[in-house]
């Protein structure tokens, strides 16, 4: 059997639930050859919903982001649903957080981006196919649809709206240091804080994996010296047993004489 590509991951530990986010964010999921349908999308504003509905509000989530973004409506669904949610969220960008990806990324109450991560933001855009009238009508959409993305970064933006657009317009790939400076990160590194008790409790895993290794080295260390004392005194016994035989015969020729 073919293994499915895992570009969705939803777990829970204690009351902290981690979403993975690994691919585009899509309404319909890739076309399955087998059953001649489409699969239904892990990264759609439905399946969000099913699972924050599922999710107490008094629990805390971490949103994990590698994807180059997608569709603009089902990212922005999922940015008001994560906004309406009353758990403490955390998005921490493991990978690339491009395009739409970045724009759910600033529902979180903490926004992270990983050593090395890369965001962009640009204008919107769009296929379109129709007449005159119809790529008009959609330049104009994009344009609201552009005002409210705006509207969405400015909420905790540092730069002005004006440097903003030129940003996007010429589409910018930011670095962690620049959307920190720019106000649409909080925070560099995904390391815990110290006080998080997971995190001290697996470094005292960690520590007593160590010394466990260590006393081990050490033992092991220690028999082989007891090994080589024995084998060591062993042969000097040998050596000393004989050297007693050859002056005890010496001794008793001396005698005979």
């Amino acid at each position: 059997m073919e293994q499915k590509k895992v570009v969705y991951r939803f777990q829970q530990t204690d009351n902290v639930h981690e979403i993975f986010i690994f691919d585009e964010i899509r309404k319909i999921g890739p076309f399955n050859w087998d059953t001649w349908q489409y699969d239904d999308s892990e990264t759609s504003a439905k399946h969000f919903k099913e699972l924050l509905d599922a999710i107490p509000e008094t629990d805390k989530i971490k949103i994990y982001f590698n994807s180059n973004g997608g569709s603009v409506d089902q990212g922005t669904a999922i940015y008001n649903m994560l906004q309406q949610h009353g758990s403490y969220k955390t998005g921490i960008v493991m990978g690339g957080c491009h395009s739409i990806a970045f724009t759910i990324l600033q529902a979180c109450d903490k926004r992270i981006m990983g050593q090395g991560t890369t965001a962009i933001i640009h204008d919107m855009w769009e296929t379109v196919t129709g007449n005159a009238a119809d790529l008009r009508a959609e330049a104009d959409n994009l344009d609201v649809a552009m005002d409210s993305c705006v509207a969405l970064f400015m909420q905790r933006a540092t730069v002005s709206e004006e440097e903003l657009r030129e940003m996007m317009h010429k589409t910018t790939t930011l670095s962690p240091q620049k959307a920190l400076e720019y106000g649409l990160i909080d925070e560099i590194g995904v390391a815990q804080k110290e006080d998080d008790p997971d995190v001290k409790l697996q470094e005292v895993l960690k520590e007593n994996k160590a010394l466990q290794m260590e006393l081990r080295s050490r033992n092991e260390h220690q028999k082989q010296l007891a090994e080589f004392y024995q084998l060591t005194h062993k042969k000097k016994e040998k050596t000393e047993e004989k050297d007693s035989t050859c002056l005890l015969y010496t001794s008793d020729a001396a005698d005979d004489k």
